[in-house]
């Protein structure tokens, strides 16, 4: 047991949360009051997501499958990030949700829940701190003077919303991270209005 914590918290996760602190400083980007240019993002953004895919592979020649949750505590918080990265990326590139299945194909994991795979609570919350990286785009692309995205961000969180709303969610961390989206909606909800009273929301 010490050998296998040894492995998982040493090198692999050194790398995976490199990778994550690499994805954090390109994405930022987004957030400046400039165009945003997607395609070299979807290649910076690739080629880190190559790597963490390689890492989460060691990670699944390390734990033996019949261990996977006892050992999942080690990266959960990790593929979380990871997944709500690479569901920002998705949004900012086809303006559509990032699917449970393309997410763990994206992190070289089964889906099968029987082998080392992406739970599905994790993919939740990745996706639920996508929105409230949303609600912050939605600010900063008015400051840029782009009044079409936030629209697009409003509709789609919404959208996002009403699917939370049919889920029973026994995760308490998930449940607390809802809430949280409930305050993302209104913050993008006032965005709009604000462009809508300034006659900028194109109707």
């Amino acid at each position: 047991k010490q050998w296998y914590q040894r492995r998982v918290r040493g090198d692999v996760m050194s790398e995976l949360e490199l990778c994550n602190r690499q994805l954090n400083c390109n994405l930022d980007v987004i957030h400046l009051p400039k165009s945003i240019d997607v395609p070299t993002l979807e290649k910076n953004c690739g080629e880190i997501m190559v790597r963490a895919r390689d890492h989460f592979s060691q990670l699944k020649e390390i734990v033996p499958e019949d261990q996977y949750y006892k050992y999942h505590d080690f990266w959960k918080s990790i593929a979380q990030s990871l997944v709500s990265k690479m569901a920002l990326l998705h949004f900012l590139s086809h303006y559509a949700l990032l699917e449970k299945e393309t997410a763990s194909n994206l992190l070289g994991v089964s889906d099968d829940v029987k082998q080392f795979h992406l739970p599905l609570e994790d993919y939740l919350i990745g996706l639920l701190f996508m929105c409230s990286e949303l609600a912050r785009f939605a600010v900063n692309r008015v400051t840029a003077k782009d009044y079409t995205t936030p629209l697009k961000i409003a509709s789609f969180v919404k959208e996002l919303e009403s699917g939370f709303r049919l889920l029973n969610l026994k995760n308490d961390f998930l449940r607390k991270r809802y809430d949280t989206l409930k305050y993302d909606v209104k913050k993008i909800e006032e965005v709009v209005y604000d462009l809508t009273l300034r006659g900028l929301n194109g109707s």
